[in-house]
């Protein structure tokens, strides 16, 4: 099973072309949506709801995807459920990055504030990164920088933010699930 985290742009048809490419990898591929409005809400909804989909599912090495403002959440919900995550282009610090676009900043600040503390080090190793070098809404060299030191970063010369192909990175998606 891989759970899908949309990004920001909840709505945008690209969602579906991600989903369909990862039925390549897993045919139970699952959209894991949020409102992009209201962060605290939105934790404890992702939670739950993750929560359910483990309980529904006898796939014993589920695999948490996310793109952007996804990825900020498969890499935190992927850790407190012990999931194994890929985060495509995350978007580490909605709260700076996100401005002009999120309502509510400051919760994502205090999301951070109270998550586990030093939680990469403790999840070191149990995500992927895939980045964009030519990522309009993100400064990848940043993130790189930061996640670099507790998952694997693998660079993509083509995609852009949205990252609307995945077939380069798909095997690699799969083995990264199998393992």
């Amino acid at each position: 099973m891989i759970l899908y985290f949309h990004g920001f742009d909840a709505t945008s048809p690209g969602n579906h072309e991600k989903m369909r490419q990862l039925q390549f990898i897993d045919n139970d591929v699952r959209l894991i949506s949020y409102s992009t409005l209201h962060p605290k809400h939105d934790m404890q909804h992702l939670l739950n709801e993750v929560s359910r989909q483990l309980q529904q599912t006898d796939d014993t090495k589920p695999l948490a995807i996310g793109v952007g403002l996804g990825a900020y959440w498969a890499e935190r919900i992927g850790f407190l459920n012990q999931l194994k995550t890929v985060l495509i282009n995350p978007n580490l610090h909605p709260e700076q990055t996100m401005l002009n676009q999120i309502d509510r900043p400051e919760e994502y600040a205090d999301i951070a504030s109270k998550c586990v503390s030093q939680f990469r080090d403790k999840n070191r190793g149990n995500s992927l990164c895939i980045l964009s070098r030519h990522d309009e809404a993100n400064d990848n060299q940043l993130v790189a920088n930061e996640l670099a030191d507790f998952y694997e970063i693998i660079w993509d010369e083509e995609q852009s933010h949205k990252f609307a192909a995945l077939a380069a990175h798909l095997g690699r998606i799969k083995e990264f699930k199998a393992t």
